[in-house]
């Protein structure tokens, strides 16, 4: 088992390899999605319990690795990013993805905020049958990701197709007992969304 995710985290770290020579920023921000949020193991990190890596550590594995970077780049990356999927810690020694980690044992553990009355989630119609059954499921992820405003969650469904936005009652979910999180980059975390909560546009 361990074997086959080895192998497809090292076959994704080739594919972000290969487009370093396109664009340094995009190859890098794939780069530390891949290691900060699922297959820290390619370059031979481990994230501590809350998803911190210490950036030494992050430069010295990724040049190792195949991956050029430098504090600078990182700096500038984090900085220019605008969806802010990384956070430094305060001492600024520390780096970890904002959310959407996959990696087993890592609790960011955000303190639980009261959502605003609506929130919204972007996806594709070939899940909506699904979604109608089941719900939003966090599935591979440790939270569903719930975005603040349409716009953002229309670009968030456009990645796989023509989107489709589903308005979420967070107000009344979270006066039923469901706990919100807000990440640093914005996004609204839940461990999952009951159909009875969604609106689907008709």
């Amino acid at each position: 088992m361990f074997n086959n995710i080895h192998y497809v985290g090292m076959r994704e770290l080739s594919r972000i390899l290969s487009m370093a020579s396109n664009n340094k920023l995009v190859s890098t921000s794939k780069f530390l999605s891949l290691v900060l949020r699922h297959r820290p193991e390619v370059i031979g990190a481990k994230l501590d319990a809350e998803g911190w890596l210490c950036i030494d550590e992050l430069i010295s594995q990724a040049n190792a690795h195949g991956q050029t970077l430098t504090l600078e780049l990182l700096h500038e990356l984090i900085a220019t990013n605008d969806k802010k999927r990384f956070a430094l810690s305060e001492d600024g020694l520390r780096i970890r993805a904002s959310q959407g980690h996959s990696v087993s044992g890592v609790e960011l553990n955000l303190e639980q905020k009261t959502p605003p009355e609506i929130l919204y989630h972007g996806t594709v119609a070939a899940f909506l049958d699904s979604i109608r059954a089941t719900g939003l499921q966090k599935r591979s992820r440790h939270h569903v990701h719930l975005s603040p405003d349409e716009e953002t969650a229309t670009k968030v469904g456009s990645r796989r197709g023509m989107p489709i936005i589903l308005r979420v009652a967070a107000e009344t979910m979270h006066r039923d007992g469901h706990q919100f999180c807000l990440s640093a980059n914005g996004v609204w975390l839940v461990d999952a969304v009951p159909p009875s909560y969604l609106t689907f546009p008709e």
